[in-house]
């Protein structure tokens, strides 16, 4: 019983420094939506600093995974559980990043007049972060059903993607115009990605709960 405790009292620290990620990954998509949407560089100022503190935890959350899974050899439920929790950190260590080149596109774009496609990137931006904090009560909670619904507003987001690359790619180019308009396709191609990894994370809850896959998750 003492090692049982123990083992559960590692757990719930490594889920306590998974929500702590989870917490910083939606600050910094805030920051980054200010920086882009509302042109704040002080907001895009502070992502880096922040994702420095999740790359942080990230490895200390891997680290400690790895260290349980090694030395408790844990039975079927906690092995899911631990494996899931992997992958997750890893999703969201990533939707930091994506935010981090966001702020950094938005520091760009400053130099430059608002893009007149800004209004649709930002409903983009919206659904992402809707997703990313479905994703996170999701984790929270446990709650399986959230999975289904992200991944229906991914596909929303992935149509948003389309319509904007479409529209930028098509569009008739002028000298000044290719610098923000490059900026622009790398931004929503990283806001899709970002949708992609949040919907992954409603998956792995409900893989942890259910020990049913919802779907193949995107590379």
């Amino acid at each position: 019983m003492v090692i049982r405790s123990q083992f559960e009292q590692q757990l719930q620290r490594v889920r306590a420094d998974l929500l702590r990620i989870a917490a910083l990954v939606e600050g910094s998509c805030s920051l980054a939506h200010e920086a882009l949407i509302k042109r704040d560089l002080v907001a895009a100022d502070k992502i880096a600093p922040r994702d420095e503190e999740i790359d942080r935890l990230y490895r200390q959350v891997t680290s400690d995974c790895m260290t349980i899974l090694s030395l408790q050899a844990p039975v079927a439920t906690d092995l899911r559980f631990l494996t899931s929790l992997l992958h997750i950190s890893r999703d969201l260590e990533r939707i930091g990043d994506y935010a981090v080149e966001i702020g950094q596109f938005s520091t760009k774009l400053f130099a430059h007049p608002p893009a007149p496609y800004l209004p649709r990137i930002e409903t983009m931006f919206n659904r992402c972060q809707t997703m990313l904090a479905m994703s996170l009560t999701a984790l929270t909670e446990m709650d399986t059903e959230a999975g289904q619904l992200l991944l229906e507003r991914d596909d929303a987001v992935d149509a948003d993607y389309e319509s904007v690359y479409n529209s930028l790619c098509h569009q008739s180019y002028s000298p000044g115009t290719i610098e923000p308009n490059l900026l622009l396709l790398l931004t929503v191609r990283n806001l899709e990605r970002i949708a992609d990894h949040a919907a992954n994370i409603g998956r792995r809850v409900n893989y942890i709960v259910t020990g049913e896959p919802l779907i193949i998750s995107k590379p």
